[in-house]
């Protein structure tokens, strides 16, 4: 696992457009390596911004969208279009107003999807169209898997103190009890999103800086879900000044 860098940016509008242009250069590497690049997203203020700045910026068709793989990290359990479901932040963001393949757009899906109200067999759903994207192993190598971070330390849909966050055998499952509603949800475990070449976790806001103290600082994971959020090449924390208020000053770019 890669150890962490930090890049920090004086506010959050201007983080928006940097995660936007570092996504859009890392999409458009990817593709020149080989056909399909591939993203997982996340939800939340942050990272919905970015995905934003990318449909904002005059760069975003130096991609070839009909050539990506979207995935989500974690997803509300709730029916297509629900304003809360991840899918339809993201759909509203950026994946509306670009030419991507629909059948590249991987969604998790909700009780009106073919598994009722069984989040758990949505889970297993998810778990098996990853693993044949993935050619035979558990999943795709994501080219980038971004994360936002919440107050309690949480990524994707795992919270502290939960069993999920010991999970080894499973790539997605389903989350009941969340303590921030809505209480069922699916989410990949943190093999699956180990996996990824690049993790970035996204982040905004005083709220979010202790988190980020934590996820730097060698925090337990079980406590602090942020401290598992690790890739296989790298992992960058991206902030800005109020989320990386907590961090040591030598640890603070400018």
């Amino acid at each position: 696992m890669s150890a962490p860098g930090v890049l920090v940016h004086p506010n959050a509008e201007l983080l928006a457009a940097g995660v936007a242009a570092r996504l859009i250069t890392r999409l458009v590497d990817a593709q020149a390596r080989r056909e399909i690049a591939s993203v997982v997203l996340t939800g939340g203020g942050a990272g919905l911004a970015a995905l934003a700045a990318v449909a904002d910026s005059p760069a975003r068709d130096a991609v070839d969208w009909g050539r990506v793989d979207v995935w989500w990290g974690d997803e509300r359990f709730l029916p297509s279009g629900h304003p809360e479901r991840n899918e339809t932040g993201a759909r509203e963001a950026l994946l509306d107003k670009v030419p991507v393949d629909p059948a590249r757009v991987h969604a998790m899906r909700g009780p009106d999807g073919p598994d009722g109200d069984d989040a758990d067999a949505a889970a297993a759903r998810y778990a098996a169209e990853l693993a044949d994207a993935a050619g035979g192993a558990p999943v795709p190598a994501f080219d980038v898997l971004m994360l936002g971070v919440g107050p309690d330390a949480h990524i994707a849909s795992l919270f502290p103190g939960q069993p999920t966050l010991r999970e080894e055998r499973l790539t997605v499952v389903g989350v009941h009890g969340s303590p921030k509603p809505p209480p069922t949800r699916i989410s990949l475990t943190v093999p699956a999103i180990r996996a990824a070449e690049e993790v970035w976790v996204i982040a905004s806001g005083s709220s979010k800086a202790e988190p980020v103290r934590l996820g730097l600082t060698g925090a337990d994971p079980v406590e602090a879900p942020v401290a598992a959020a690790r890739g296989l090449c790298s992992t960058l924390y991206l902030l800005d000044r109020d989320a990386a208020s907590a961090l040591p000053a030598g640890s603070r770019p400018a």
